[in-house]
Parts: C-alpha cells; sequence; structure tokens
C-alpha cells in the first residue's frame, strides 16, 4: 500500500511499531523492519554504547529502514542524535518536540524527523519548524496521553498540517488502518499491539497479563509520574494512588538511585529530566524523581517480568487484543483485512 508516509520513509506498509521502552529492542525492530512495517528503537532506557549497539544489532538484521526514538529534553540528546548520524539510522522519532536545531541537524544529515504529538497546536508548531511527518496520538493510546480521542484529535490534525501524519491510539487490525487513511492519514502507529507479538522480548507472563485484560481493566492516572500516564489497573498502580507524601518520596528515591546507576546518569542529570518533565507542572518532589526514572517501574514489568512491582503501559486496545502473533503474520494480516475492507466498500456502491 503506497502512501505518503511508505515513500518518505521507504517502508512497504503504512504501519509504524512505536518505540516502546525496554519493549522496543532489535529483535522487535528488525522483525518489525523485516516484515515490511516501520520498527522504531527506544534509546531513552539506553546508555548511548548500549544505542550504538541496539543500531547496529537491527542492521545487522534487516537492510529495512527503521527509525530511532529520543527524548528532545534529554541531556545527552545531542550525543544520541551524533549517534544516529554516525550509524545511518533512517528515522528520527520524539516523544517531545524536538528543537528547530535538532531537527535542522537530523535533517541536514538526512535523517526523516517525525515527532510526536497530541494536540493540534503542537503539530502545527513541528511541522513549521521542518518536520517531514507527525504521529498524531489520541487518549486511547498507551503511556503518556491526552484526553482527546483519536477520531477527534486526527482529523484536526490532518487539516491543519501539509506533511504526512500517522495516526496512533486505539489502532490493532486493517479496519483501523482503514478508517485512518479515510480520516487522511498516511499510515497507523501502534505500541500495545507490537508489545502483543511473539517477537516481543516481554515476558510470556506479563504478556498473559495483558491478554487477560478488558477495556475497563486499562486506566489513566497521575500518581506514577504526576502526567496522565495509561497502564493497566494493577495493586501497584492503587498503592500508587493512596501513598502518602513522605511513602511516596522514599519510595521514588529508591527507584531513581537504581535507574541513575542502570543508565549512568548523574543525579543532576537525573533531576534536571524530571524538571524537564514537569514542564510547568504543579508536581511534588517524588513525582519529579518519578518522572526521571518512570523507567525502572516500566523496566520491572517489561524485562524481569515483576508485575508487582512494576507498570505496564498499555493502550486500550489491550481488552480486545487476544494473540501473540508473529511481527510477520500482524503485518500481513492487517493489510490482508485492510484491503479486504476496502474492496468491500467499493463492492457495497
Amino acid at each position: 500500500m503506497d502512501t505518503a508516509f511508505t515513500r518518505l520513509v521507504g517502508v512497504r506498509h503504512p504501519v509504524v511499531q512505536t518505540g516502546m521502552g525496554w519493549v522496543a529492542g532489535p529483535r522487535l525492530v528488525s522483525a518489525t523492519a523485516n516484515a515490511g512495517a516501520l520498527g522504531i528503537l527506544a534509546s531513552a532506557t539506553m546508555t548511548p554504547d548500549r544505542l550504538r549497539e541496539a543500531i547496529r544489532e537491527v542492521a545487522s538484521r534487516t537492510d529495512a529502514p527503521f527509525g530511532v526514538n529520543l527524548r528532545a529534553d534529554a541531556a545527552d540528546a545531542g550525543d544520541r542524535v551524533r549517534i544516529m548520524i554516525e550509524e545511518g539510522v533512517r528515522v528520527a522519532s520524539f516523544a517531545l518536540a524536538p528543537s528547530p536545531g535538532l531537527i535542522t541537524r537530523l535533517k541536514e544529515a538526512g535523517i526523516v524527523v517525525v515527532p510526536s504529538v497530541g494536540a493540534r497546536r503542537h503539530a502545527e508548531k513541528v511541522a513549521g519548524w521542518g518536520a517531514d511527518a507527525v504521529i498524531v496520538q489520541g487518549g486511547e493510546g498507551g503511556g503518556h496521553t491526552g484526553e482527546v480521542a483519536t477520531t477527534v484529535l486526527l482529523p484536526q490534525v490532518v487539516d491543519a498540517v501539509d506533511i504526512p501524519v500517522v495516526a496512533a491510539g486505539g489502532f490493532f487490525d486493517g479496519r483501523g488502518l482503514v478508517a485512518a487513511l479515510a480520516y487522511g492519514a498516511a499510515g497507523v502507529a501502534m505500541g500495545t499491539r507490537f508489545l502483543l507479538t511473539s517477537d516481543s522480548t516481554v515476558p510470556d507472563a506479563v504478556k498473559a497479563r495483558y491478554l487477560a485484560a478488558t477495556v475497563k481493566d486499562v486506566t489513566v492516572t497521575r500518581a506514577v509520574d504526576g502526567l496522565p500516564h495509561r497502564m493497566l489497573r494493577t495493586d501497584l498502580v492503587t498503592a500508587l494512588e493512596d501513598s502518602g507524601r513522605a511513602k511516596s518520596l522514599a519510595r521514588a528515591v529508591r527507584r531513581a538511585a537504581g535507574f541513575r546507576r542502570l543508565s549512568g546518569l548523574t543525579w543532576r542529570q537525573l533531576v534536571r529530566d524530571g524538571l524537564a518533565m514537569k514542564h510547568g507542572k504543579n508536581l511534588t518532589w517524588s513525582q519529579v524523581l518519578l518522572a526521571a526514572n518512570t523507567p525502572m517501574l516500566l523496566k520491572s514489568a517489561m524485562v524481569d517480568g515483576r508485575t508487582d512491582l512494576g507498570v505496564m503501559a498499555s493502550g486500550q486496545v489491550a481488552g480486545v487484543i487476544d494473540d501473540l502473533p508473529s511481527c510477520a503474520e500482524l503485518v500481513e494480516r492487517i493489510m490482508k483485512e485492510a484491503e479486504e475492507v476496502l474492496q468491500g466498500l467499493t463492492a457495497s456502491r
């Protein structure tokens, strides 16, 4: 299926696997790329040296284009961009809007810049700065999310910008792809659906928790880092919501120390990143620390399998997913279903 987005990034299918921390590693990204979709490597949970290794590992497994997701406000964002340029990465994606200077630097190196946004004004801003495309996530999406549903947000953004728009939040099959295209999008991006594949390295017991979830088991909470965060409802999430300020601060300091050791960041950098996420919001100090070390909470579940100690970011689609196909099977199924839906629409006229 040929769209403005497939032509821009050089993939066969207008499907994106998003850069999920601890989930979107070399195995999942390369499997997605080999399936003809765009795989995006999550770098926020990697040291710069590990990022270079991961990029090379993906490149050794596929000749297809792939991307790397960055935190534009991270203290070492410039170093990570340099690594991407040196290693010939095709696409840079961002969870937060990159600066005009960062966009220019990437584009001058021939890297396609695709920020993720959750509001029309943010899409207009990054488009004005030179972004090549934009991923628009509605409130149904997992992780940090907004309140506006994809079906309302997507047409607003499509009408506001002249660059390819990729729809995210609530997509998992070919019907959703056709719906997004009908709104004017050039593709769809999916996180939870790719997390729940056989190529994902998330422990089987954790995948089972996702598969068992209903739509009502997916919630939005501010208790983790002070920002709206969509995830599976667990006893830990409830405990965080019920914790007093002193207990929350002590827990945040312990987790921050663990992430600092793992990431190689200094305490100054860790707090700086937390404050960057605060960004004018009225967060407590425990929330500032949690904002900086939320990756540790995700790692506990996504890597260590400890759903009692970690959180599980999730889109609402977890409640309607019931299988674990390979990436190749998933992409093939989505494209086949999309074709059948389009043929059915034509035949019904």
